[in-house]
């Protein structure tokens, strides 16, 4: 989780929602990725989405049995559906997503007796560290420059 933190801080230097992303197998970092939606002018390119693709290509397959995804802020509906997709095995999360969570705080796509495949997952891993950096993020974001109006970053 902590090489997560890191790539969700290169996201927010970049101006993007500060979410990051490893994926490991058999002790093996096979993906990584941060949120680069704004930047690729991707509405896909999330952090978790971006690590999946690079894990993919490391090992020549979409496949990914038996990897865990650690992440710093619980997969949305998107990001969960590719995961189940890819046969990830594991997911662990920082920060809950109240808005949009999927891996259990609104939905609980990761776990569905309705899909095909099911993930193991664990919550709220280093959630204090995850959640501040997404709250400072967003408070630097609703500052008011001198003589200008707030700035906000609209992340629905």
């Amino acid at each position: 989780m902590c090489q997560a933190l890191e790539l969700a801080r290169l996201s927010a230097a970049a101006g993007e929602v500060p979410v990051g992303a490893v994926l490991v197998l058999d002790n093996e970092m096979i993906g990584r990725g941060w949120n680069q939606p704004i930047g690729t002018h991707d509405p896909t390119a999330h952090a978790e989405v971006v690590a999946l693709r690079a894990a993919a290509a490391y090992l020549g397959n979409y496949r990914l049995v038996g990897a865990t995804l650690y992440v710093t802020l619980e997969p949305c509906p998107m990001c969960a559906g590719a995961i189940v997709h890819a046969r990830v095995a594991r997911v662990v999360f920082g920060a809950a997503d109240l808005r949009t969570g999927a891996a259990g705080s609104i939905f609980n796509l990761l776990q569905s007796a309705n899909l095909n495949h099911r993930a193991e997952v664990r919550g709220e891993v280093l959630a204090e560290e995850c959640g501040t950096l997404l709250r400072d993020f967003f408070r630097a974001r609703r500052i008011k420059p001198a003589g200008g109006e707030a700035v906000t970053l609209n992340v629905d």
